[in-house]
């Protein structure tokens, strides 16, 4: 096994391997046709997505969700937002946007598998490390692919729920910033939990990540809590503490409390946003035009 992920961890940085090019950062990871091809299966993908109406819920609503790797945002915003398993869509219609679905695909389809802390320190850091001399661009093709999907969710102005760690304050603020003038509205959902409960978590995920990664994510994204705070505002921002398990029944009705506390009134209340309601105005007469 570990004979076959050097074979193709070296296929991936020298793109010799049959079938391969180099690809820029990517390093022949995959070839440019098929770059082309995964655009156009995510727009055939989305199109039934891009036909939500000018007046359907979770139009123009963005929400971030911020917290250390084993924190369970996953967990929480499946929770807040009624996501049924194995879907990344809401019952309000807004969109997950996530890189870690396309890590993991990538992650199986060139042999490492999801299982991160039992590679090698080395290959570790050539597939994630942008820092790294040798660094193959895995991650960062990742989230490119990540980007052009939520750029068509952008483009229509569709609802997003944004899943990241949170540890880069200045990320989310240039997001923040970008989605508010095409006309979002924004909120915060911060998941905390204590850095013994992230270890604990991150030991039982799929992809579980090197010991030092969650702790230094772990001290960043806690960081930023009082950052956040500010940037989002009280009435916009919501920290969720995720330390005990809980049944489901006692889960669901912790959610839904939740919700009635300020999560349900931002995506179901009106666009505040000057440039969104211009945008749904636009939108409106068109449709009666057509």
């Amino acid at each position: 096994m570990i004979k076959l992920k050097n074979l193709l961890f070296e296929a991936s940085i020298t793109g010799q391997a049959p079938s391969t090019e180099s690809l820029g950062g990517y390093k022949g990871f995959i070839k440019l046709s098929e770059i082309e091809k995964y655009k156009e299966w995510l727009k055939k993908t989305l199109r039934v997505e891009l036909v939500e109406g000018v007046d359907d819920p979770g139009i123009l609503k963005a929400v971030f969700l911020a917290g250390g790797p084993g924190s369970g945002k996953t967990y929480v915003a499946k929770g807040l937002f009624g996501i049924p398993e194995r879907l990344n869509i809401s019952q309000s219609g807004m969109k997950m946007v996530n890189s870690d679905k396309e890590l993991k695909y990538l992650l199986n389809k060139f042999g490492f598998g999801t299982d991160l802390d039992s590679l090698p320190d080395e290959v570790f850091s050539n597939l994630t490390n942008p820092k790294d001399p040798k660094y193959s661009g895995l991650r960062s093709f990742a989230k490119d692919l990540t980007a052009e999907r939520r750029k068509l969710y952008q483009n229509g102005r569709l609802g997003m729920i944004i899943d990241g760690t949170g540890d880069d304050y200045q990320k989310i603020a240039r997001e923040k910033k970008e989605l508010e003038e095409v006309g979002y509205d924004t909120y915060m959902i911060f998941v905390n939990t204590t850095l013994e409960v992230a270890l604990e978590r991150n030991e039982n995920r799929d992809r579980v990540l090197p010991e030092k990664i969650v702790v230094d994510s772990h001290r960043e994204v806690n960081k930023n809590i009082g950052g956040f705070q500010g940037l989002f505002g009280a009435s916009n921002f919501m920290i969720v503490d995720n330390n005990q398990y809980q049944d489901e029944k006692s889960a669901i009705k912790r959610f839904n409390m939740l919700v009635k506390k300020g999560l349900g009134k931002f995506v179901k209340q009106p666009i505040k946003n000057k440039r969104g309601l211009s945008w749904v105005r636009k939108n409106r007469l068109l449709k009666k035009r057509r």
